[in-house]
């Protein structure tokens, strides 16, 4: 195998004099000379180096919560307010040289006729199907007298999809298309109650998506859904949905404990009403992933207490090298 440049340099780094030297044969690639009792340690220092180097390469949380910020700025969005057109027209702007589509649709709620809107960021792959990737974007219209601005409730998962496209707008640059299936950002409104949290007043966007999609045929493309919410949280702790579908539920895991990150997934199991619900009752496989205690005694949830302090680039690193690690486990069935 040939040896990266940043392994020879950290060989290099750590190399000792005679009898064990780096040195570069024919071709300017690296050899090495060393006596027979270390040849065996050297050529495996050489053959894990580069193992070693792709192991930290990890997701940009950094990048990922900068878009949060930006995002929470808007203040609240809850549906009809000047921070929800804002918080439209921030997605708008975004993803303006992409594939994207604008869902819009009307609601009958609880406060009479709402107008919403799904936004659908399009990533076309090489496979024939599609992988989706969701969250809400809104906030919570009960709560719109107390400056709640949602940072982890729709604007950490906002960031964190915000963030995915860039990686998957990199990987288009390099081949046009993505190596394995399609993969779909989904942007849903109307996740939050409009009075009071039941089937029909909540999850608007998804039981809207879930139903068109259904008519024209295309929940039959999908391969996995995967939702995320709440899964900013600097005390990052992601409970098992106990309607979730199993394969994908072990895919995450199995994309967990990768990159040593167990701890933070499945260490609780409970059923929550949420997005994905519309979906699994189609028969298409999806995943909530979603973090339920939120601060102490879930003190912060649904409070004026969300706000950016709350939530982290390491807990926004951790949930996009999963996504993205699934993906590829997807990609492999």
């Amino acid at each position: 195998m040939s040896l990266p440049a940043s392994s020879f340099q950290l060989v290099q780094q750590y190399s000792v004099p005679h009898p064990f030297r780096v040195f570069f044969g024919k071709g300017g690639k690296p050899q090495i000379s060393t006596s027979p009792s270390l040849k065996s340690i050297s050529l495996a220092i050489l053959l894990f180096l580069p193992l070693a180097a792709q192991s930290q390469q990890h997701f940009n949380g950094a990048k990922a919560i900068e878009y949060a910020r930006e995002f929470v700025a808007i203040g609240p969005r809850w549906v009809g307010s000047p921070g929800h057109a804002q918080a439209e027209q921030f997605l708008r702007s975004h993803f303006q040289h992409d594939q994207l589509e604008e869902d819009a649709f009307t609601a009958n709620t609880p406060i009479g006729m709402v107008s919403l809107r799904n936004f659908i960021v399009r990533f076309p792959g090489k496979k024939d199907g599609a992988i989706v990737l969701a969250t809400h974007y809104e906030t919570n219209y009960p709560l719109r007298n107390i400056n709640f601005v949602g940072a982890n409730d729709g604007g950490s998962t906002t960031g964190l999809l915000m963030a995915i496209a860039d990686q998957l707008r990199a990987e288009e640059a390099r081949g046009k298309t993505l190596d394995g299936y399609s993969v779909w950002l989904v942007f849903f409104d109307g996740e939050e109650a409009f009075q009071t949290w039941s089937a029909s007043d909540s999850t608007y966007g998804s039981r809207h998506l879930a139903a068109k999609w259904g008519r024209d045929g295309t929940l039959g493309k999908i391969k996995a859904f995967m939702l995320a919410d709440m899964i900013g949280d600097k005390d990052l702790d992601i409970q098992r949905e106990s309607r979730s579908t199993g394969w994908l539920v072990d895919l995450v895991r199995q994309a967990a404990k990768k990159y040593g990150y167990e701890h933070y997934f499945f260490r609780s199991e409970e059923p929550v009403d949420d997005d994905h619900l519309p979906f699994v009752q189609r028969g298409v496989p999806s995943i909530d992933v979603i973090d339920l205690d939120y601060g102490p005694d879930n003190s912060y949830h649904h409070t004026a207490q969300d706000t950016m302090d709350k939530i982290s680039a390491k807990s926004l690193t951790i949930d996009g090298d999963v996504f993205l690690e699934t993906v590829r486990l997807v990609n492999q069935r």
